[in-house]
């Protein structure tokens, strides 16, 4: 892999679409990360991270060397360039109105079982103050499901610029840190019982909950 250029690894809409993302994420929203020594660079796992924004899902996973794959809402595929882009990077639909849906559970299922990378935020959506949000059960039941790695990550500054009720604030810095992966034994206990998934995706909060600014800039 190309650590330079890892967009040569991707398939081409999504290496097309990391490398214009990276450039416009540096000229307007550039911040600090630290942590990404902590980002497995190879096989599958899972990034968990705290969601205030439209901007979490590209900005938190463009220091990734390997191509993610994200949810987004079924609503979304709509005939026309939309939904073929949606398509043609590896977005994994959810309905956000049925109930579970079991097909997206599926599809997340096989994904991580094929060594990729998926990013989840517990909250289930986006903060309506920029605080963290108790966790929803559906990143628990993924992460106990799969047995997989789960790589705490932290947001700092995305609500600013661009809350949910809010507009965007372009140049206002946006960064990142990205904390020791979870292994099952930190996340997952089976005594927990019917409470099993809610617990684990409370113990995967709270893991992000622990995540401090970056110190350091890097350049």
């Amino acid at each position: 892999m190309s650590h330079s250029y890892p967009q040569v690894e991707m398939t081409p809409v999504y290496g097309i679409s990391h490398a214009i993302l990276d450039i416009l994420a540096g000229i307007c929203f550039r911040g600090d990360i630290s942590g990404a020594e902590n980002l497995p660079m190879t096989g599958g796992f899972l990034l968990a991270a705290n969601h205030s924004s439209f901007l979490d899902p590209p900005l938190v996973g463009l220091p990734l060397s390997q191509q993610v794959c994200f949810f987004a809402r079924k609503s979304l595929w709509k005939p026309g360039i939309a939904a073929w882009w949606l398509d043609a990077v590896g977005c994994i639909a959810i309905d956000r109105d049925g109930g579970s849906d079991f097909a997206a559970i599926k599809r997340v299922l096989q994904t991580v079982g094929q060594g990729k990378v998926i990013i989840l935020f517990p909250e289930g959506t986006r903060s309506p103050d920029g605080r963290l949000q108790t966790p929803k059960p559906g990143v628990g039941l993924i992460a106990c499901r799969t047995a997989s790695l789960v790589v705490p990550a932290r947001i700092f500054g995305s609500f600013e610029a661009f809350g949910r009720r809010g507009s965007l604030r372009l140049g206002t810095p946006v960064s990142i840190t990205y904390g020791r992966p979870l292994t099952p034994a930190d996340y997952d206990d089976p005594r927990d019982g019917k409470e099993r998934y809610q617990r684990a995706a409370e113990r995967i909060m709270a893991a992000i909950a622990r995540l401090e600014p970056p110190r350091y800039r890097v350049l």
